[in-house]
């Protein structure tokens, strides 16, 4: 800093982790909405069907609690952008075989038809979008694990 105001411990906003993460978090997002655009779908609600989808092919009985823990988003959105989904008709609740407090999650006909596509698209987005790390994207995958306290592998 070119004055006596040490309001910032970094020279240049470079410097920052946070600010970069954010750039290239608002970048991402921007683009996202762009792919998602085609299937009406907001990103929120494109992770939510698209884990109901992964979660169901994992063999896992999907609940709004699992797929909360799953994507990270809270519960209470969750519920919320599960009952758009349904009104879109790209889900359905059932009662839960074992826990009547619980629904179990599934996907529609009409929703699996539009979670297909959207996956290829994102994928193939994120491709492209992290294609400029190269060979460095699966130890940057291992830090963004690291930042959300799992585990590498």
């Amino acid at each position: 800093m070119s004055n006596d105001d040490n309001t910032f411990s970094v020279e240049q906003a470079e410097e920052s982790s946070g600010f970069l993460l954010w750039q290239v978090t608002n970048l991402w997002q921007r683009e996202i909405r762009k792919t998602l655009e085609p299937f009406d779908l907001t990103h929120s609600q494109f992770v939510l069907l698209a884990s109901t989808h992964w979660l169901s092919l994992q063999g896992q009985e999907v609940t709004q609690i699992v797929l909360s823990s799953h994507t990270k988003i809270d519960p209470m959105t969750t519920s919320t952008v599960l009952r758009t989904l349904q009104g879109k008709g790209f889900l359905a609740r059932k009662e839960h075989t074992t826990d009547t407090r619980a629904k179990t999650v599934a996907l529609t006909d009409q929703g699996k038809e539009i979670i297909k596509p959207a996956v290829v698209a994102v994928e193939t987005f994120d491709r492209e979008f992290f294609a400029k790390l190269g060979h460095q994207t699966a130890q940057f995958n291992q830090e963004l694990l690291t930042l959300l306290g799992n585990k590498t592998q």
